[in-house]
Formats: structure tokens, sequence, C-alpha cells
């Protein structure tokens, strides 16, 4: 099998449809080439009864507890026979070749590790998928008044890599695992997902331990990709925000997590 497709889902069928007929619409891969795998969390009867009566070529693994991102991903994983794998997110909608062409590119260049594509709203615009890693005054300019200051907005900027042409490819410190392409081969070499973080940051974790095994990670906007996403952890203030949402708490401590493991330790280089 050349490629293994893993959906992670929770709790949204009518998404998750959406996902999985924009793949057997959109990829070109011969069927005896690539499979789609579905990873739910809390799987609810409607998300199980829609896998098996509309999609029963589809392998679907459902899971009884909320079992997080990480957990979806590493259950599709070690279902998975692929020898390229691509992990999206159920709200992930891809667009012709998409999946080729980021598939192309891995294979193109064995130094990288990692790819992922230009992520897009529905309106086109662009969604900010590419970052420098974190340091502590990030999550603070974040999550407090002081990110209104210019300092800060500078900081948040490099941040976001927003000085560069989005339209090209670029090395980035860490991708958003919504969508992203690697190998087994290379999975095998540095591991799964951190299951310590239960929601955010195990995305930067993963690309920061690629980079430490000099395994490029690379964002490719040549693959356009659409992606919902809610963005549930923003809010207008810093009190409002971390009292009244859960997602803000959690991206609060996963970062502290993420801080505390690599405390001392130097970041990866690279150009």
């Amino acid at each position: 099998m050349l490629l293994s497709i893993i959906i992670t889902s929770y709790k949204n069928p009518q998404l998750l449809k959406l996902c999985i007929d924009s793949i057997k619409k959109n990829i070109f891969l011969k069927n005896s080439e690539f499979e789609m795998i579905v990873a739910d969390s809390a799987t609810e009867n409607d998300t199980e009864t829609m896998m098996r009566e509309d999609y029963p070529l589809v392998k679907f693994i459902p899971a009884k507890e909320n079992i997080g991102f990480v957990g979806t991903v590493e259950n599709g994983y070690r279902a998975s026979s692929g020898k390229y794998i691509l992990i999206l997110n159920g709200d992930i909608l891809i667009k012709k070749n998409s999946v080729e062409t980021l598939l192309e590119y891995i294979q193109r260049n064995p130094q990288v590790g990692l790819v992922g594509p230009k992520l897009l709203n529905f309106n086109e615009t662009l969604q900010p998928s590419c970052f420098k890693f974190y340091s502590f005054f990030t999550i603070l300019y974040r999550r407090t008044l002081l990110g209104k200051m210019k300092f800060a907005r500078k900081h948040l900027d490099d941040f976001m890599m927003k000085d560069f042409d989005h339209n090209k490819p670029k090395e980035a410190d860490w991708i958003m695992g919504s969508a992203i392409i690697s190998s087994r081969e290379k999975i095998e070499k540095v591991g799964l997902m951190d299951k310590q973080y239960k929601l955010y940051f195990e995305d930067v974790d993963w690309c920061r331990r690629f980079w430490e095994k000099e395994y490029k990670v690379v964002y490719y906007p040549n693959s356009e990709m659409y992606h919902y996403h809610g963005k549930g952890s923003s809010g207008k203030g810093v009190f409002k925000t971390l009292i009244s949402k859960k997602l803000a708490w959690i991206h609060v401590f996963s970062a502290l997590k993420y801080f505390w493991k690599y405390k001392g330790k130097p970041l990866p280089e690279h150009n």
C-alpha cells in the first residue's frame, strides 16, 4: 500500500461526510494504492451508522471515550499499512490533486520528514498554518493585553511567519497537524505524537522532534486544502477568554507541559 489517509473525527458526522466525499471526488490514485481510515473519538450512534451504511469500504475505528486527537492518530496509524501516512482532521476538504502533490513532494525529498499544505478558509483566504516555535512570551502576548503593544505585535507577526510569500514553499519550525504527511519509516524513527497533550501543542512537539532527528518540516503551498477552523480558544480579552472558554485553559496547560518538557534544551537549528 502506497498511502494511508487517516481521518481523525470527533462528534461531527456532517463535516466528516464532507471530508470523505472530498477525498473520493478529488483523489486520483488507484484504489489499490491508498486506503482511508476514520479514527473516531467518543463515538456516537449517528457517526457509526453513517460509516457502516454510507462508507462500508472505509476502515472505521470507534472509541467509546474521548481519546483526543493524539489518541485517534495513534489508533489510525496502528490500523494503517501505507508507506506514507497522511493525517487529516475531519474538518478538512481536499482540492483536486492536493494529496498527490504532497505525496510527490515528500517522495522526491527524502530529507523532509513532515509536509503540510496551504490551508484555506472557505472564502479562499489564507489560513495561517506554519509558524516559528513558541516562546513563553508568545503565550503571554497572545493571552494578555500586552498583545496590543507594538513590540508584542512584532513578536507575534514573527511567530506567525508573516514576512514571506505564502505562495512559495518554506521550511517552518512547525506546521499545523490538521493536514500533514510523513513516511512510515520516519515516523517509526521519531515516534508518534506525545500522549501527554490532550489538545494543542502535539503538532508543535512532533515537528520539533522531527527537526531533532534532522528531518525537515516544510510548508508546501502547491497543495491546497480547505479547513473549517472554529478558533475555539480565541477571545476578546484574557480574563474573559480564560474564565469562559475551556479550550483556552487547555491551550495554556499544554503550553506549560511543552515548556517543561524542553526546559533547558536548545531549539533545533535549521535554515
